[in-house]
């Protein structure tokens, strides 16, 4: 992706502001809540309710295999790219059209999730969660493609940005949210209305109106094409076609750099995160210390992050902004060791939290830019399903002997270790520039 840099100045900092309040990125935020809010009510939500009702903490277990649907997704979302729905295709086109069937399902979904019992009715219960879990990850692919192609490219960032706000915002009404919905009108309840915010992002989509893709994937015979041909060259558009573009536009060696960036690039900083719960926990430090590290700066510092995304894109370019973060992300480790030396000091909990919320908010969306960027308009959802699915494997699979590490090296060891951990990613991003022979900015 191209992003050059530009000179500071009040005028162009008022203009790069300005540009969140647009229309297009005020509808990237809509759909950021629907489609943030359905895994924390599979994941943090749906746990806090097995373990209210007495669910062992074994069986509870199961919720981490929920993620799969996230990781795999890039297997069916050629067939979201390609296929046209009867009916709701000519009223909507063709991206538009499925958002509306997987949300539609999706609400469905939930409400048969919130009136499964998991006490009395634990199959069904657990079959509505896969269930709700695939239609999420069905829905992500439908909005990450739309999102990247309403914004025009002088509003990709700023609509990025917004975008995780909104996700971070249906986070937030989907856990703490729905636990007081539950709390006053039951768990069935606050499932069934925490689900209707699936109709946030069916509200952007009818705003924001209609994309070029739906216009473009339309796949007309050709004159005297026998049916079996026709089939086939579909199936080779839909199945081969968006790897073999991608691979094609940036060279076998190049694609293979940039697939290797993406996975790799945050995988340090995943290591650290999933070790950050038991180091709080193993220093002593009380549950109302950690709410309020995480509420008082955590938060505030994760949407200042998210904020300065936009401008700090615009103003130092895609290439340094990624370097610059992915340097951030190794300081925020080291921060993780030095707390892991003090030991039990509030001050010290909050300013490492703050540090790390707000590296956190500028890099994801700064990182998200960039997938965003790579994606060709033809095959918008394959193509950032692939590279989106790739970073989830980084974060998830590739950071699983984190304990291991943990247990073996001691905290301030493995938070050394998380930090060398980045410099790889950062190794392929400088080859990256090297390859393209025309500076960081044409990265």
């Amino acid at each position: 992706m191209t992003s050059r840099a530009v000179s500071f100045s009040p005028v162009a900092a008022a203009r790069a502001l300005g540009l969140y309040l647009r229309p297009r990125p005020l509808a990237a935020f809509l759909l950021g809540i629907s489609s943030g809010f359905p895994l924390t009510l599979l994941l943090a939500t749906m746990t806090y309710w097995l373990s209210k009702v007495g669910v062992d903490k074994k069986t509870i277990g199961f919720a981490v295999g929920l993620t799969t649907p996230y990781t795999l997704k890039f297997l069916w979302s050629p067939l979201i790219d390609r296929l046209r729905l009867p009916v709701l295709d000519g009223l909507l086109g063709q991206r538009r059209a499925w958002l509306f069937l997987v949300g539609l399902l999706l609400m469905g979904a939930i409400w048969q999730l919130g009136h499964s019992d998991p006490v009395t009715q634990l199959g069904r219960f657990a079959a509505w969660a896969i269930i709700v879990a695939f239609l999420s990850a069905t829905q992500d692919i439908v909005i990450d493609a739309y999102r990247i192609e309403i914004l025009p490219p002088e509003q990709l960032a700023h609509g990025t940005a917004l975008n995780q706000f909104g996700y971070r915002t249906g986070n937030l009404l989907a856990g703490a949210g729905t636990v007081w919905l539950a709390t006053q009108h039951g768990w069935a309840a606050a499932y069934s209305l925490t689900g209707l915010l699936v109709l946030c992002g069916l509200v952007a989509a009818l705003w924001a109106g209609d994309t070029a893709h739906s216009r473009t994937v339309a796949d007309a015979p050709r004159s005297g094409e026998p049916v079996p041909a026709r089939l086939a060259r579909w199936l080779n558009d839909t199945l081969v076609g968006p790897f073999a573009e991608f691979f094609r536009r940036n060279g076998v060696s190049g694609a293979l750099l940039i697939l290797g960036f993406v996975l790799i690039y945050k995988l340090g900083d995943a290591m650290a995160n999933i070790m950050l719960s038991p180091l709080i926990v193993e220093l002593g430090f009380t549950d109302d210390q950690y709410i309020a590290a995480n509420k008082l700066v955590g938060f505030w510092a994760l949407i200042a992050g998210t904020a300065l995304a936009a401008p700090f894109l615009s103003l130092v370019g895609m290439g340094r902004a990624l370097i610059i973060t992915g340097v951030l992300m190794m300081v925020t480790n080291l921060g993780f060791a030095v707390l892991a030396m003090v030991g039990n000091d509030p001050v010290v909990l909050g300013l490492v939290i703050g540090l790390e919320n707000f590296t956190s908010g500028l890099g994801l969306t700064v990182f998200v830019t960039y997938l965003s960027g790579l994606s060709n308009v033809a095959y918008t959802a394959t193509q950032f399903a692939l590279l989106s699915s790739l970073a989830a494997v980084g974060r998830t699979w590739l950071s699983a002997p984190s304990g291991i590490l943990a247990e073996n090296l001691g905290w301030v060891g493995f938070y050394i270790v998380t930090t060398l951990v980045a410099l790889p990613g950062l190794v392929l991003l400088w080859l990256i520039w090297r390859r393209s022979n025309t500076g960081p900015q044409s990265v």
